[in-house]
């Protein structure tokens, strides 16, 4: 690719249909990220419980998992913008 290959690049993906774009990975990750918050709320509520039995447990087990699984959600839409990002602006991902 020659140097002015490069220079193009980020013009032609600036475009509208490429701002378009990253909107659409920025609400992705707005979403994941919020998707996270919840999850960590939902982990947060189960730890606090007066409530000790074995299902009580089971629930805040499952909610720890359903967490991690939220955050991996939330940093994998992350990578997706900020490689979406430096690729329209910079012209490499």
């Amino acid at each position: 690719m020659s140097h002015g290959d490069s220079a193009q690049r980020p013009a032609v993906a600036a475009g509208e249909e490429g701002h378009a774009a990253l909107d659409r990975m920025l609400r992705a990750y707005t979403e994941a990220v919020e998707e996270w918050i919840s999850a960590i709320r939902i982990e947060e509520a189960l730890a606090n419980t007066a409530n000790r039995s074995v299902d009580e447990i089971d629930r805040w087990e499952k909610a720890h998992f359903d967490e991690e699984a939220a955050r991996e959600r939330a940093k994998a839409a992350k990578r997706n913008y900020e490689s979406a990002l430096r690729e329209t602006f910079f012209g490499f991902s």
